[in-house]
């Protein structure tokens, strides 16, 4: 490697995002271990554990990423997990579970359908009618978990023996010694990280989300592109949903509230730019990292749930604080 190739590395967003996380692995272990007997933060239980955790907020991201460097948003994701939970949930339920595969297959198919379906309503408003994403989105919200709460009459069915074993395996499942879910996360960031760096549809999203009139004079299908990223972001959700239900083992219309602020946060963190045009799936990656850390640590020194949510916004404006005066600069 040339020694101008490690500069560029050295001086790059995603190293310093990635110092930012050792730096936060340290202090929090360093903190844990003087205030508590029996430290566990670095144990691989525990790390285990962290990806777990991470892995759904990170598969939603990857989505979130794709959405944000287009200078859009999606504030429903939380919603739309909500609704595939519920759709997977009693789509599985009309099959016994002697099916299988056919179970599995269906429900799983349903899941994907409502969640590209959201996404495509997403995109095809906001770009037919020209309304900003934040307003149809947020509309979009309430509509997904309405009909979340409908469709299963505001009940919490329980899965557990009424779905195929193989369902279970798909959340709690071990490979290697690695929870499936992260493998299936891992896939995706990078399938993720391909498609946006090294493909046409890549390209052209950045494009639009550098300058949208600039790209539409060069022959991009603007519209199209856009509406094809909020399919992708809904399909995504629909993918956590899945591990998620798998997880529960129920259908809860009520689950997911919160998860859009974990996406944008790992989107943001990660050195998305908010004004669109500039992104990369690994700053993501570390983004909800560093989410997933923080939560964890702050639980295992016992700090309340509502001081974790004060410390994660403060967390997501001192990032958006970095990326104004790195662009000012």
């Amino acid at each position: 490697m040339k020694k101008s190739d490690l500069s560029h590395i050295f001086k790059s967003r995603i190293f310093g995002i990635f110092l930012a996380f050792l730096l936060l692995c340290a202090v929090i272990g360093i903190t844990e271990y003087f205030i508590k007997d029996l430290p566990v933060f670095f144990k691989t239980a525990n790390l285990m554990n962290i990806l777990l955790q991470v892995s759904i907020n990170a598969i939603m991201a990857v989505g979130m990423t794709f959405i944000i460097i287009t200078a859009g948003i999606d504030l429903s994701v939380g919603s739309v997990l909500a609704l595939c939970n519920v759709v997977l949930g009693i789509t599985m339920l009309q099959f016994a579970p002697e099916s299988g595969i056919l179970q599995l297959g269906f429900g799983i198919l349903a899941a994907l359908i409502a969640g590209g379906g959201i996404g495509y309503l997403n995109g095809a408003v906001s770009v037919k009618w020209q309304i900003p994403p934040f307003i149809v989105t947020l509309g979009t919200l309430g509509v997904a978990r309405g009909l979340g709460l409908w469709l299963i009459d505001s009940q919490t069915k329980n899965l557990i023996g009424q779905v195929t074993p193989a369902f279970s395996f798909i959340g709690n499942g071990v490979v290697l010694g690695i929870p499936f879910p992260v493998i299936i996360a891992l896939l995706t960031i990078i399938l993720g990280h391909i498609v946006l760096t090294y493909t046409l549809f890549g390209k052209h999203i950045t494009a639009i989300g550098s300058n949208e009139n600039a790209a539409r004079l060069c022959g991009i299908r603007v519209g199209y592109n856009k509406i094809w990223v909020y399919i992708l972001g809904g399909l995504l959700v629909a993918v956590a949903a899945v591990i998620q239900t798998s997880r529960l083992g129920s259908a809860n219309p009520t689950i997911g509230q919160g998860f859009e602020l974990y996406a944008i946060a790992a989107v943001i963190i990660g050195g998305t730019n908010l004004m669109g045009g500039e992104g990369s799936i690994l700053g993501t990656l570390v983004g909800a990292l560093i989410i997933g850390v923080l939560n964890n640590g702050l639980t295992l020194m016992n700090i309340p749930d509502e001081i974790k949510q004060i410390i994660i916004g403060l967390v997501i404006i001192f990032a958006v604080m970095i990326d104004r005066m790195r662009q000012k600069k």
